[in-house]
Formats: structure tokens, C-alpha cells, sequence
């Protein structure tokens, strides 16, 4: 956790606060896509109680008043068929530390709904959708007079460190599935083996100014599409990986772009610098 929060520190050094504020929120549908549900955290001052979710009881104050103001803003994508909750931990250090932090169900590709989620228009509506959380948290949220919208942080586990990548200016190369592809009857290599690949355009959001990607679904990024990452990377990996990432792809990522800011040997003060913040760190 800790080197979660010196990653971004290159935002902002937060001020404490006492608990999580909790409190559920939409956004609205529009042009780009359906609505996106769930939730947002923010820094509240009371004692954290007990919030019962159905299925799950986190640490919180359901809609605490925020405390403080110009907060940087963390938006957190989950992973294939996992929800907003997934990441509720971080999104709770977040909030105590004086971040607010939003995560949503992305629609299609989650615990209560998986429709869409062996289809490759996931991999583009994904960036959409967090870009459009982006939105909705700085113009409409609850949190919007509190945020201070030049500092934003994005949070991304798998296919959701996969919308990371591409939201900083990765481009997917989607014929490099196509030697996974090769034993598989699912649905997505169906599209591969058949060319369909998506047309529309990616989603890039430059107000993201820091990401921690963790054990993304790099396969179909090369060496040379990564090139166009220009913001600091915090690269997590597990030692086995899983549904369908593996070490060697999370390897790819840390000599392609992490490497590319570890060489600069920069410390969190220089970085912060360099980003035009105003730095205490």
C-alpha cells in the first residue's frame, strides 16, 4: 500500500483525514454508452463504522460530508467479471489519505452481468467508460466542487490495467492474438480467426496524470506501442498471473515503459516537479 500512495504523491501530498465517506452513484447514459453504477469514496472526519453491502460489510460513513477541498481524484477499473468492490481497500486508504476515489461495474463485463464479456468490443468500451467516469466525478459528482480536476490518478487490475494502458496512449496491435487464438473456440478468437476487429477509436484521456497498472492483459501490445505512454507507471505483478495474463506479459510492460521512467532516475520530488505541481514531497 505504501508504494501505492508515493506513486501518487507525484499528485498531490494529501492531507489526513479520519475515515471513508461511502456513497453509491450513477452515470448517467448518454451517446457514449449505458449508465455506469456503483460507487465513490471521499475523506470524511467521523469515526469509520460498518457498511453492510449485501454480500459484503466495508469500513465507512455512508454519505459523510467531505472534508477539505481540491482533492486529487483516483478512478479504479476492475478486472473481467469482477465489480466496483473489488478495489474497495484501496479506494478506502485512498480516501483516508485525502484522495477521492471512484470505481464502477463496467457494463457487460462484470460479476452480475457478463454479456459482453467475451466480445472485443469490451477492450473499447472499457477506456470509454472511464473516461466518462472522469467526467461525471469533475462536472455532475457529489465530490465535484471538492476535486481538483488537473490532478487525476487511474487504479487498473487486468483487462482494467489493459484500459489503463490504452486510456495513457498505448495502442492494441489485435492480430497478436491470434497464436493464443489457435486452441480456443471462444467467441473472441472467433472474431480474431475472422479479422473482426473493433473500428471504432480508442479512448485516450490525457487528464490522467499517473497510473498503477496491476498484472494488465498486455498481449496485445508490443514493444513499439507502448512508446506513446508519457506519464509515470506503477507496475504491479503476482508471481503466476491469471485468466489469461502472465508474468511474461507484466515483464513486457516494466522494460517497455516503466524502465523508460526508472531510468531517469528521478525521485518522487523531481517527477512532482516536473509535472508542474506545487511539491511538499
Amino acid at each position: 500500500m505504501r508504494g501505492f500512495l508515493i506513486m501518487l504523491a507525484l499528485l498531490v501530498t494529501a492531507t489526513l483525514a479520519q475515515a471513508a465517506g461511502f456513497r453509491s452513484i450513477e452515470v448517467p447514459a448518454d451517446a457514449e454508452g449505458p449508465a455506469l453504477r456503483r460507487a465513490m469514496w471521499s475523506p470524511c472526519s467521523e469515526v469509520a463504522g460498518a457498511i453492510d453491502l449485501g454480500n459484503l460489510t466495508v469500513p465507512g460513513v455512508k454519505a459523510c460530508p467531505i472534508v477539505g477541498d481540491k482533492h486529487p481524484l483516483v478512478v479504479i477499473s476492475h478486472g473481467r467479471g469482477g465489480s466496483f468492490i473489488g478495489h474497495h481497500d484501496i479506494a478506502e486508504t485512498l480516501a483516508d489519505a485525502g484522495f477521492v476515489a471512484a470505481a464502477i461495474n463496467h457494463p457487460g463485463d462484470t460479476t452480475s452481468d457478463m454479456s459482453r464479456s467475451g466480445d472485443l468490443s469490451v477492450f473499447i468500451e472499457r477506456p470509454t467508460d472511464i473516461k466518462r467516469l472522469i467526467d461525471f466525478m469533475i462536472d455532475a459528482s457529489p465530490a465535484a466542487s471538492r476535486i481538483d480536476p488537473s490532478r487525476i490518478g487511474f487504479f487498473g487490475f487486468s483487462r482494467g490495467g489493459y484500459a489503463g494502458l490504452v486510456l495513457v496512449g498505448a495502442n492494441p496491435d489485435w492480430t497478436r492474438a491470434a497464436d493464443l487464438c489457435e486452441q480456443s473456440s471462444s467467441h473472441i478468437c472467433d472474431q480474431i480467426r475472422g479479422k473482426e476487429y473493433p473500428t471504432q477509436p480508442l479512448t485516450r484521456d490525457p487528464r490522467i496524470k499517473a497510473a498503477v497498472i496491476v498484472d494488465p492483459l498486455a498481449l496485445l501490445f508490443t514493444d513499439d506501442s507502448l512508446q506513446a505512454i508519457k506519464v509515470p507507471i506503477q507496475l504491479w505483478g503476482s508471481e503466476l498471473g491469471g485468466d489469461g495474463v502472465t508474468p511474461h506479459m507484466v515483464a513486457a510492460v516494466d522494460s517497455s515503459v516503466v524502465d523508460k521512467f526508472r531510468a531517469a532516475a528521478l525521485t518522487p520530488r523531481d517527477r512532482c516537479l516536473a509535472g508542474g505541481f506545487k511539491c511538499t514531497i
